[in-house]
């Protein structure tokens, strides 16, 4: 465990070397990481624990982690701690995205769960995108998408209510969007466009996403279209930075 690495105490630091405590406390953390002590995604100890087996405040370990989590080393989960950050998934963006195939292409498991579906007007920049007028109803299904348990993106879709009037009902049995858009007369889809750009989290989106605050999303914002290139989907995506990296694949 890592805890064994961790726990010298005081004698791991060296108070009158000139280093701040906080690095080297994060150079310890980070050497036991790095020694195989944990694997990615185990729990580390708490602020509390570490505080009290360096004999330092909280402040200190604070610094710490927030220094190792900017370096990729660890996250911090709000209300769960920090852990050993995982190997960050490729996601690459083509003309054909399926979730599903590509994170069991890295060999995890795939899961998804439909956080909201509700029938609303079409803000003006979602009626662009789906060449509808602005006002016209569409099916928002917000879904978080996971791999290995883990969140992994937070999207937005919206279909045109008039052309998929049952998506509703069929995205409340069974989340996954692909079947939904088969069971309702489209088989196939492709991306046409994709525009990437990347903020700050909300409070809610880190919560769900099981991020911190301090780090980015990758944002997404896609247009999905049929064989006779007429939108089916527009999509707003939100990744968490930490865990994925987008690849633009070329067509």
């Amino acid at each position: 465990m890592v805890e064994a690495s961790v726990t010298p105490g005081p004698a791991a630091l060296d108070r009158g070397a000139g280093v701040a405590l906080w690095r080297q406390i994060g150079a310890a953390i980070e050497e036991a990481i790095r020694a195989g002590h944990h694997a990615p995604g185990d729990r580390l100890p708490t602020e509390t624990e570490l505080a009290q087996r360096f004999r330092v405040n909280r402040h200190t370990i604070r610094r710490a982690m927030e220094e190792l989590e900017g370096r990729g080393i660890v996250r911090v989960e709000q209300g769960r701690g920090s852990f050993v950050a995982e190997d960050v998934l490729d996601y690459p963006l083509g003309p054909r995205t399926r979730f599903s195939e590509i994170i069991r292409a890295q060999n995890r498991e795939p899961a998804g769960r439909l956080l909201r579906l509700a029938e609303i007007p079409a803000e003006a920049r979602v009626a662009e995108l789906l060449e509808i007028r602005s006002g016209r109803h569409v099916i928002l299904a917000e879904r978080l998408a996971m791999a290995d348990g883990r969140p992994v993106a937070l999207g937005a879709h919206h279909f045109p209510a008039q052309r998929f009037p049952k998506i509703a009902a069929m995205l409340r049995e069974d989340p996954s969007i692909t079947r939904a858009l088969a069971g309702s007369g489209v088989p196939d889809y492709r991306r046409r466009i994709t525009r990437i750009t990347a903020r700050m989290p909300t409070a809610e989106e880190a919560e769900v996403l099981q991020q911190s605050r301090n780090r980015p999303l990758l944002i997404s914002e896609a247009v999905n279209v049929d064989a006779e290139g007429r939108p089916v989907d527009a999509t707003l995506t939100r990744y968490a930075a930490g865990r994925a990296q987008l690849v633009v694949e070329a067509s």
